[in-house]
């Protein structure tokens, strides 16, 4: 299955001059839903994994469900002041601005295998700042899963030392 046909190209989308990739099309389907979730779990199946870490919003859609695939637990990483207990935040840059993520201060424990799942893999900010917070928690980062990389972006240089798998590139 073609993946990259099931997805919507929005142009000026959050602002003018960005071309965001909509996968809300690709996970209608459900084919495509389904080959989404077993490409990303296939690295990934059978090697310890606690928990994956899924990024708001579509990283929680695709997460949770790599999470159930490889038998492993689900934690969010949010936007801020959207977490109930104690957090911890961390800054980054993107494509169109500044933003902030936030993990619960006991979602990871030390030495927990860690795998953080998103849709897009652009400017590398978002990634980043998702490690950051892993690793302050102490967790065992096992690596970083995308459906789509836009390697023009060069976003996988600002996780470079880390372990990155993409399904897509453009």
């Amino acid at each position: 299955m073609d993946l990259k046909q099931h997805i919507r190209h929005v142009p000026d989308f959050p602002k003018a001059g960005i071309l965001f990739y909509d996968i809300t099309t690709l996970l209608r389907d459900p084919a495509g839903f389904k080959t989404t979730v077993d490409l990303l779990s296939m690295p990934y199946a059978g090697q310890g994994i606690d928990a994956v870490v899924g990024i708001e919003s579509r990283g929680f859609i695709l997460g949770a469900a790599v999470a159930e695939r490889i038998g492993a637990g689900f934690i969010p990483v949010r936007k801020p002041g959207k977490l109930p207990a104690k957090a911890i935040k961390e800054t980054y840059d993107l494509e169109y601005g500044k933003d902030a993520l936030e993990i619960h201060a006991d979602a990871v424990g030390k030495g927990q295998r860690i795998l953080i799942v998103d849709d897009v893999l652009a400017t590398g900010g978002t990634a980043a700042a998702a490690v950051q917070l892993v690793r302050r928690l102490g967790g065992d980062l096992q690596g970083l899963a995308f459906l789509i990389e836009l390697a023009f972006l060069n976003g996988k240089q600002k996780v470079a030392k880390e372990n990155v798998y993409s399904v897509l590139q453009y």
